[in-house]
């Protein structure tokens, strides 16, 4: 498919074609941010995609904002199926992707998140891959352009390219897999593609720990692992369900990233304050013990957390930490980007050195 350009827009409309990918947009009081991410698939030259946004907003839903409105208009201008849904009462970030996965129809969704900016031949470039490489999902991790300047060699030494097939693997905070999570900060996937000598066109596939804010998804192999049905296991705040669903299709169909990433995380603050609890350890079991599932009443019913946070956790609050860093560095950075007591603790508790990146702060929080 390409988009109906200018010539076209008041002409009376192609008749529908068959949707390929349904991109799934949940969003809560970020206007702005979501016609910025709407820009973005405007921008798409195929293939045949739904847009589908759900708004949990405490007031109205973005769309009646210009901007959003006028976005929205330039899409079905150009062709492009929208819908529009209102999804209250708000029960947490794992029920709302459930709920837009029940609206896709596609052969492909995309789980895009409301802040992130998508180049031209992003969404194609996915499609394609995900077909030639026949996993359960690509994806694309967001790069903050304030980093582009930022290099930070000691977080890509994990990088692994697949080599041919995409195969099967279990990813826990205990495996080895998991080291690969300081990937995807900063920008450092954009300094990997040039590092690698990728041209405009050029594609490879890489192992991930996982991936968050854009990611697409085989729907088959999402729906096969229950996609996001676990959310009645969890209480209306927490975090990481995207990381428990691509583990479970990762460990039955496997998973790659997709280099160079063509998605731009648009670095407004989180609208998820409340991160202390993670979805996998209630759902995937207990840190340090893979497959067996933990006790969390003490969580589901909202009283204070005994364990220690978990890396994923520590390191939201570490964002943009110029390394090596002390840890009395380490300590205020997570108290301006509003740590809570938990990580604050678990950082306090580390010994006075210097820490070159985060994987050398998470050995030092786990020793701790």
């Amino acid at each position: 498919m390409s988009r109906d350009t200018s010539v076209r827009w008041a002409a009376d409309p192609r008749p529908l074609e068959d949707v390929e990918v349904d991109v799934l947009i949940p969003t809560r009081n970020r206007a702005a941010e979501l016609a910025v991410t709407l820009a973005g698939l405007a921008a798409q030259d195929g293939p045949v995609f739904r847009t589908v946004v759900s708004d949990q907003s405490d007031g109205a839903p973005a769309w009646i904002q210009a901007p959003v409105a006028a976005v929205l208009r330039v899409l079905e201008a150009q062709g492009t199926r929208v819908e529009l849904l209102r999804h209250l009462p708000r029960r947490g970030l794992a029920e709302h992707r459930q709920f837009l996965l029940e609206q896709a129809t596609g052969e492909k969704t995309l789980f895009l998140d409301d802040d992130v900016w998508l180049e031209p031949g992003a969404l194609g470039r996915m499609a394609h891959a995900l077909d030639e490489l026949r996993c359960g999902f690509v994806g694309m991790a967001p790069q903050g352009f304030s980093y582009l300047k930022d290099r930070r060699p000691e977080e890509t030494r994990s990088f692994a390219a697949w080599d041919g097939t995409v195969a099967p693997e279990r990813v826990r905070p205990a495996e080895p897999a998991f080291e690969r999570w300081p990937l995807h900060s900063a920008a450092n996937l954009s300094h990997l593609s040039v590092d690698l000598g990728l041209e405009p066109g050029q594609w490879l596939a890489y192992k991930v720990a996982w991936l968050g804010g854009c990611t697409m998804f085989r729907r088959a192999a999402l729906e096969d692992v229950g996609g996001f049905r676990f959310w009645t296991e969890l209480p209306p705040e927490h975090c990481g369900e995207d990381v428990v669903a691509q583990w479970n299709v990762m460990e039955k169909y496997g998973g790659a990233g997709i280099l160079p990433t063509g998605a731009v995380h648009l670095e407004s603050p989180t609208t998820v304050t409340d991160r202390r609890i993670e979805a996998f350890n209630v759902v995937l079991g207990a840190p340090g013990e893979p497959g067996e599932k933990e006790s969390n009443n003490h969580q589901t019913k909202g009283t204070d957390m005994d364990n220690t946070p978990d890396p994923i956790r520590i390191q939201k609050f570490l964002g943009g930490v110029d390394y090596p860093a002390t840890k009395d560095s380490l300590l205020a950075h997570a108290k301006n980007a509003g740590a809570d007591s938990d990580v604050l603790n678990a950082l306090n508790h580390i010994p006075e050195t210097e820490y070159d990146g985060p994987t050398s702060v998470s050995s030092a929080v786990s020793d701790g």
